[in-house]
């Protein structure tokens, strides 16, 4: 019998069983495809591989404004490819070394709760193998982390069209489409779009809000916008069809229009994996935005824990981490180790960042946010050419900022966004700032390395008045 069986070997999934693994706890890993889930495979790290390709094509362009010669400069998609798929091969691998090093087992298959822990006796979960046939484990305690999949609207003309994918069909097409249209301008649909316009393609993205991005800083969505100048972006718009490449929409003042492509991405979002994985059977509280969790990842089942996308809370793999290490706590308690009760989920800074040419990247709440709940802000931005770090390193080309937010009555800082060169990179400081309800003038106190860009957020800090 195992300790915890685990199914879905995703970020949350395989972190979880390295967490429970290092604790010397009897563990079960089940995973139907691959190691890492879709992040490490058809979402965050192939796509971060394909980006810095582009990141550098677009760079060497630009050389010679640094005084660098770079002549001919030109890419080879297939190549591109083929190092996005070693990057991924190269990482599962690792996922896997790692696991057998701490003694957790693997099983290649789908898993199916048939039945939930129930006081002292143990869950049952059925493995049907991708080697074929089937097999039965027991556990003390079971963790769901089933990822989750594209959300494909009902447009029509969108099913079985050759000429229309979604995220995980984009990253394996075989050469750069001249014409690119994105549906949806969210976080994938933004970064696609960044990645195909910096290889040549004409983009024009599709999005049915009034803006990109719709949980980013109003004042920040047009500079990502701005700075994305091969993209053509068409915002308030219903798409209401496709024919072959030929996507039909309604502008937000009732014109008909379309836009004509080799190839269509439908981006509008994901949803859980909530089916094939024995929920019903298992009595958990489920909507169709997720599983429904406590603040330490507890469904309404005792004995079994959600963590991850399947949540619906916040579908990002570092929040998938976190969510399993506040799992895996709750879970070393319910086995009589040493969780912490302490040990609780917030969301109130997770941060998140938009890859590309020109990042973006935000932790906390927004100005537009904090209205909504009646808070009135201390405001302030320290443009990207503050920075010397900045400066030596990019060609002036894109717009950029580090705006702070802070309560005016208790002046701790409630969000940091920015838009610009390593936004990525330097946003989990906000997030700490936050974390730890820091105000203004304690954030005065720190010392932030220079030259860098992270330090703007010092700059901004200290603009507010």
């Amino acid at each position: 019998m195992y300790d915890t069986i685990i199914i879905g070997a995703g970020p949350g999934g395989y972190l979880a069983a390295e967490r429970l693994g290092h604790e010397k706890k009897k563990v079960l890993l089940i995973e139907e495809q691959y190691l890492g889930g879709t992040c490490l495979n058809v979402g965050c790290i192939p796509t971060k591989t394909l980006l810095n390709s582009a990141k550098l094509y677009v760079h060497a362009k630009e050389a010679g404004k640094f005084g660098v010669n770079a002549k001919d400069v030109s890419f080879d998609w297939g190549i591109i490819q083929k190092w996005k798929d070693e990057v991924s091969a190269k990482m599962r691998e690792g996922i896997g070394k790692q696991m057998k090093r701490i003694g957790v087992e693997v099983a290649v298959g789908r898993g199916e709760i048939i039945a939930p822990p129930r006081n002292t006796t143990p869950g049952k979960v059925k493995v049907t193998l991708s080697a074929g046939g089937t097999a039965e484990h027991e556990a003390r305690t079971i963790l769901v982390s089933t990822g989750s999949v594209p959300a494909i609207p009902p447009i029509p003309g969108s099913k079985d069209n050759q000429h229309v994918v979604d995220s995980t069909g984009l990253l394996s097409i075989a050469a750069v489409p001249k014409r690119l249209t994105v549906i949806g301008g969210g976080v994938i649909g933004v970064e696609f779009a960044g990645l195909f316009s910096s290889l040549g393609a004409e983009v024009t993205v599709i999005e049915m809000m009034e803006e990109i991005i719709p949980f980013m800083d109003k004042d920040q969505a047009p500079l990502l916008r701005g700075a994305m100048k091969g993209v053509t972006f068409k915002l308030g718009c219903k798409v209401e069809k496709i024919d072959g490449a030929t996507v039909y929409f309604t502008t937000k003042t009732g014109a008909a229009e379309k836009v004509e492509a080799d190839l269509v991405l439908v981006a509008v979002g994901r949803r859980p994996v909530l089916t094939g994985w024995g929920a019903e059977a298992a009595g958990l509280d489920i909507t169709p935005k997720g599983v429904n969790v406590d603040d330490r990842m507890r469904t309404n089942m005792p004995g079994i824990w959600a963590a991850g996308d399947v949540t619906g809370k916040s579908l990002l793999a570092h929040s998938a981490y976190r969510m399993a290490e506040v799992a895996v706590a709750d879970i070393l308690t319910s086995l009589g180790g040493t969780g912490s009760i302490t040990n609780r989920m917030r969301y109130n800074a997770v941060p998140w960042a938009v890859y590309g040419v020109t990042e973006a990247a935000g932790v906390g709440m927004t100005e537009q946010e904090a209205a909504s709940k009646g808070i009135v802000v201390l405001k302030a931005s320290a443009p990207m050419w503050a920075s010397g770090r900045f400066v030596a390193e990019n060609t002036f080309t894109g717009p950029g900022e580090v705006k702070v937010i802070a309560d005016a009555s208790s002046r701790r800082i409630l969000g940091v966004h920015a838009v610009g060169a390593y936004a990525s990179e330097f946003i989990w400081g906000g997030a700490v700032l936050i974390e730890q309800e820091l105000r203004i003038e304690d954030v005065k106190q720190l010392i932030f390395p220079h030259p860098t860009v992270s330090e703007l957020i010092r700059e901004a800090v200290w603009s507010i008045k």
